[in-house]
């Protein structure tokens, strides 16, 4: 098992910018795939975007083209540059192990977009 701790949120206004990131307990050299997730009020938790080891993405069809994430292994994290965000951003973000099943997660950081 490895710990998550997610960080970077806060509140922006429709058309910001913020960057999370997530950092593990232990080395990720050996995590093939590690994603973001978030979920919203009243909302199931959905996948954001997911990264392979080998440098693959996969992202949800809402934030294509405004999402980027990325790994530093030699760090131990993960990062989720967020742009041009939306008020329907808002969320928790989640940051976790695994591509389709998934293990370990972080507690979650607040993104709230509202001017």
């Amino acid at each position: 098992q490895v710990q998550l701790v997610e960080s970077g949120g806060g509140l922006v206004q429709p058309g910001g910018s913020l960057r999370l990131a997530c950092a593990a307990s232990r080395s990720i050299f050996s995590i093939n795939a590690m994603g973001w997730h978030r979920q919203a009020p009243g909302k199931e938790r959905e996948l954001v975007a997911r990264i392979t080891n080998g440098g693959s993405t996969n992202y949800a069809d809402s934030v294509k083209g405004r999402f980027t994430i990325s790994r530093d292994n030699a760090k131990n994290m993960v990062y989720l540059q967020m742009n041009s965000l939306k008020p329907e951003d808002t969320a928790v973000y989640y940051c976790a192990t695994g591509w389709n099943i998934f293990g370990s997660w972080g507690q979650g950081t607040q993104v709230t977009v509202s001017s």
